[in-house]
C-alpha cells in the first residue's frame, strides 16, 4: 500500500510512523525546507500520553518536559488533573517541536520517507489511486492524508469549504528571553484590556502570547517588541525583564471545520481539517487523536481484511470530536477574554464554585484531557495490568487486542490475545470495539476483523 501524507507536522508524523511501521509505503510531502525551532502548541494531554505510550515513545516526550497537575484556565479557575484516570494525570509542557523530533525519528526508523521542500499544487483520482501534484513533481498512490495545516492544499485542491470565523483577532506571539521569569511553569493573566500568557521552551527563551483589546488590528501590521512589552505589564505588573527577542509575529485564531474528512482516497486529519482557538492547548492533541484513529484503519484497507465501511467510521468517529472541540475551546477563549470587570468577577467565583461539582470537574478534565471521550460504541479503554505486561504495551504491535479466556484461530495477523476473566477486543488506537460473553465472540470477530484466514 502506497500512502502519501502532506504535512511532516506532529499529525502527519505520527501517522507516518504507524503506517510505515504496518508495512506501508509511506511519503511524507512538507512544504518547510528545514526544521524549525519555532512552535504555537506546547500542551499534551493525557490522552495523547496514551496514544504515545501505545507506541513506546510516552517517556522520551515526558522527558523533554514539565509535568502539570493543575491547569489554569482563566483568571482564578484551574482544574486538577490529579484525579484523571489514568496513568498520566497531568498535561505535560513542553515545544511542538520536541514532540516532532521524536515522531520524525519513529517514523523514519520504520521506513517512512520525508520529502522536504515540497507543495502540494493539485491531485487526481480514481476508484484505483490518487495522482498527487505538487511543485517538485508527481507522486502516484493508494491514499492520500491531507495533514498540511489550516491552510492546506490538499483540502483547497480538493474544493472543499472551510467555515467558521475568526476567535480572535490581533494576537501577538514573541519568543523572548526573560531576566526574572515567573516562578509558575505556565503563567497566564488578563487585567484590563490586556491578556497574556507565558511559557518556557526548556531552554531559556519563552514563548509569550499577548492581546490587547484596545489594539485590534490585521495580521500584516508589523509588530513591535515594545507593543509586547507594554501588554504584558498591563496583564501581569511586569513585563519580567523582558529581553533579546529571536521572533515576533502577529496572527488570528479561527474556528474552522471542514464538513467532509474523507473524499474518496483522500482525508484530512489536524489543522487541514479543523483548527481551535488556542485556549486548553487541544489543537495539536486533536490533530493526533486523527492520525491514531485514521492509521490502523488504513493499514487494514493496504492488509485487505478491512470490515466494509471502516474508512468510513474515520468521518463518524472525528468530525464529531472536532466539533466538540471547537465548543469548547472557544468557550474558554470567550471567558478567558471578557472585556468587563464584573463579567470576569462573575466567571471567576461562578467557576469556582462549578469546579467543585464532581461532575463538573469530571466533565471538564476530561474534555480538555482527551480521557473522557468516546466514540459511538467504542468507549475509550482504560490499560490494564496483565501480570507481567500491561495492555498499552501489547497496543505496540499496532493490532487489535484480545482479552479473554480462551484464543480464537486464524486472526493471528491481526489479533493478539492475553488471557484474562473478561472477554473484550480492543482495537489498536486504545478504544474498545466490543465486549461480550464467549457465545458472542465469533461474530464480533467476524464483524471487527473480518473472516479468519
Amino acid at each position: 500500500m502506497r500512502t502519501v501524507i502532506a504535512g511532516a507536522g506532529p499529525t502527519g508524523l505520527l501517522l507516518a510512523g504507524d503506517l510505515a511501521a504496518a508495512g506501508a509505503d509511506v511519503t511524507v510531502l512538507e512544504r518547510r525546507a528545514g526544521e524549525s525551532n519555532l512552535t504555537r502548541a506546547f500542551a499534551v494531554h493525557a490522552r495523547t500520553l496514551e496514544q504515545f505510550d501505545a507506541r513506546g515513545i510516552a517517556e522520551d516526550v515526558i522527558a523533554t518536559g514539565t509535568k502539570l497537575a493543575r491547569l489554569r484556565l482563566f483568571g482564578r479557575v484551574s482544574v486538577d488533573l490529579g484525579g484523571l484516570p489514568s496513568r498520566y494525570p497531568f498535561v505535560l509542557i513542553t515545544p511542538q517541536y520536541n514532540v516532532e523530533r521524536i515522531l520524525e525519528e519513529r517514523a523514519l526508523k520504520a521506513g517512512a520517507r520525508i520529502v522536504r521542500g515540497t507543495t502540494v499544487t493539485g491531485l487526481r483520482q480514481d476508484e484505483h489511486g490518487v495522482e498527487v501534484r505538487t511543485d517538485g513533481g508527481t507522486f502516484a498512490a493508494d491514499w492520500l492524508v491531507g495533514a498540511d495545516g489550516a491552510h492546506s492544499g490538499v483540502r483547497e485542491a480538493l474544493g472543499l469549504p472551510f467555515p467558521g470565523r475568526a476567535a480572535v483577532r490581533s494576537l501577538m506571539l514573541a519568543d523572548v528571553r526573560l531576566a526574572e521569569p515567573p516562578a509558575d511553569v505556565i503563567t497566564v493573566s488578563a487585567v484590563g484590556s490586556a491578556f497574556a500568557f507565558v511559557a518556557p521552551f526548556g531552554d531559556g527563551w519563552h514563548r509569550v502570547f499577548a492581546w490587547n483589546r484596545g489594539h485590534q488590528v490585521g495580521d500584516e501590521v508589523p509588530l513591535e517588541i515594545e507593543e509586547v512589552r507594554a501588554t504584558v505589564r498591563e496583564a501581569f505588573g511586569t513585563d519580567f525583564g523582558m529581553g533579546e527577542c529571536r521572533w515576533l509575529s502577529r496572527f488570528h485564531s479561527d474556528e474552522r471545520q471542514v464538513e467532509r474528512y474523507r473524499t474518496g482516497r483522500v482525508f484530512l486529519a489536524g489543522d487541514a481539517a479543523h483548527v481551535h482557538s488556542p485556549a486548553g492547548g487541544q489543537g495539536m492533541n486533536t490533530g493526533l487523536q486523527d492520525a491514531a484513529n485514521l492509521g490502523w484503519k488504513l493499514a487494514a484497507a493496504g492488509a485487505g481484511w478491512a470490515p466494509a465501511g471502516l474508512l468510513d467510521t474515520y468521518q463518524l468517529e472525528r468530525h464529531a470530536v472536532g466539533r466538540t472541540v471547537l465548543r469548547s475551546s472557544g468557550g474558554l477563549i470567550r471567558l478567558a477574554l471578557l472585556s468587563s470587570r464584573g463579567a470576569r468577577l462573575g466567571r471567576d467565583v461562578l467557576g469556582g464554585l462549578a469546579l467543585h461539582v464532581p461532575a463538573v470537574q469530571r466533565g471538564l478534565t476530561g474534555t480538555v484531557s482527551g480521557i473522557g471521550i468516546d466514540y459511538p460504541h467504542a468507549p475509550r479503554q482504560a490499560d490494564v495490568d496483565l501480570g507481567g505486561t500491561r495492555l498499552y504495551e501489547l497496543l505496540r504491535q499496532g493490532r487489535h487486542v484480545l482479552l479473554a479466556p480462551e484464543a480464537p484461530e486464524g486472526y493471528e495477523d491481526r489479533l493478539l490475545h492475553a488471557p484474562h476473566e473478561r472477554r473484550v477486543l480492543v482495537r489498536p488506537d486504545g478504544y474498545t470495539a466490543w465486549a461480550g460473553t464467549q457465545g458472542d465472540l465469533a461474530v464480533a470477530l467476524r464483524a471487527h476483523l473480518g473472516e479468519p484466514r
